[in-house]
């Protein structure tokens, strides 16, 4: 997922793709524990959108915050 279809989400629906995302890092880690994961790539690529969804919130709750 892009930054830009990031921030065209209200806070709410990238609450819900976030928490999806947790739960996918999740997944994909209990695959690795168990040697079933096939893309170990995706680990790094689920991360990285993880941590842009909480720095949009976190941009927005500070912007709320200045006003």
């Amino acid at each position: 997922m892009k930054t830009r279809e990031m921030r065209e989400l209200s806070d709410g629906e990238l609450k819900d793709k976030l928490d999806g995302f947790k739960q996918e890092l999740f997944n994909l880690r209990w695959q690795t524990a168990s040697h079933q994961n096939q893309n170990p790539k995706r680990i790094r690529d689920v991360k990285r959108i993880i941590a842009r969804a909480l720095t949009i919130l976190n941009e927005r709750d500070r912007k709320e915050a200045a006003k």
